[in-house]
């Protein structure tokens, strides 16, 4: 199987700065510990000051984009996955794209001259963490981006696609074009639920994605804001991925399946008007790192195995294995080579 270019991504590219601070750091920017918060004008100055210290590290980070890395690394083939986003003409873009292209995603990034790079200050102080979002040019995406002959030819070339709902925010005219792209020739369209807010505030535009999604991701607690969002009057996490997986299609090349997660409990898989349940690796509350990304390392591990045709048991196990190697890592980051077997 030709596996170049077979996985597109896209969605809102944010470098992580981490970076071990100390206590004087979280004082004087009024950060707290395991807190993930929009940065206001008072945090903007920690973004230099981070970079300045020597045990600064940088990991191209975004939701989809994390993903599409995790996918990569587990498939080891280089080129296999493609991305697309927004990044300022700057440094911290030109780092990001370096961290994507080194970890073997070509990266097609749209520059936006107007605003600087989306950051995630990732503060680190005595193993607590505390993430500030600064999301500038991941805003700034445009469709005349995708419309380019060299961008689209990434979208033909490809025969899945993935996009978190955050994208649903920034430009929702590109997912529509790719998503009906997907269904008129045939090959497999994916997004995530992302974020209860997602589900509540962009109802609209996810709604008119939604028969297009040939498999749809999400978490519960996004699950159940979606069931309470449309009416359906239910907490039943089955339930729910069940509804979904039955909701209309635009195209019926393929069923719809819905994948929801929950944490320590089994992942729920609907298809075909049934629900599977598959149990989680087992991990001991203190080789548990860092949470953070663990949702889109799972999403990475499936479609590592999606792309190759696998059957759905092994997906999800992959997707059990990636978020497993995450959670015990600092950060959205993964061993050279993966022991996935």
């Amino acid at each position: 199987m030709e596996y170049d270019g077979i996985l597109l991504g896209m969605g809102n590219p944010l470098l992580d700065i981490s970076a071990v601070v100390d206590q004087d750091f979280w004082n004087k920017y009024e950060i707290k510990p395991d807190n993930a918060i929009l940065a206001e004008d008072k945090h903007l100055p920690m973004y230099d000051e981070m970079a300045a210290k020597p045990t600064v590290e940088y990991i191209a980070g975004g939701a989809t984009q994390n993903s599409i890395r995790v996918a990569q690394w587990i498939l080891q083939f280089p080129g296999a996955t493609s991305y697309m986003g927004s990044v300022g003409k700057d440094k911290l873009g030109e780092e990001m794209k370096k961290n994507a292209q080194d970890a073997g995603v070509n990266v097609h990034y749209y520059e936006d001259e107007t605003a600087p790079t989306g950051t995630c200050a990732v503060c680190v102080l005595d193993g607590d963490r505390s993430l500030v979002a600064n999301l500038s040019a991941a805003n700034c995406y445009k469709v005349d981006h995708l419309k380019r002959p060299e961008n689209w030819a990434l979208v033909e070339k490809a025969k899945f696609y993935y996009i978190a709902g955050f994208f649903l925010t920034v430009s929702p005219e590109s997912i529509q074009l790719v998503a009906e792209h997907a269904a008129a020739n045939n090959k497999i369209f994916s997004m995530n639920l992302s974020a209860p807010f997602i589900c509540e505030f962009f109802r609209d535009p996810q709604e008119k994605a939604l028969p297009y999604m040939d498999f749809v991701f999400g978490y519960e607690t996004e699950a159940r804001t979606f069931s309470k969002v449309h009416g359906w009057e239910t907490d039943n996490v089955e339930e729910i991925a069940l509804k979904i997986s039955q909701w209309p299609k635009a195209s019926g090349t393929h069923k719809r399946i819905t994948v929801i997660t929950q944490g320590a409990d089994p992942v729920v898989v609907a298809e075909d008007g049934k629900v599977k349940l598959f149990p989680v690796i087992p991990l001991p509350k203190e080789k548990l790192v860092d949470a953070n990304g663990t949702g889109d390392a799972f999403v990475g591990g499936f479609l590592s195995q999606l792309v190759q045709e696998k059957p759905i048991a092994e997906c999800v196990r992959a997707g059990c294995y990636a978020s497993n190697v995450i959670i015990q890592r600092s950060g959205c980051t993964y061993p050279e080579k993966p022991d996935f077997a």
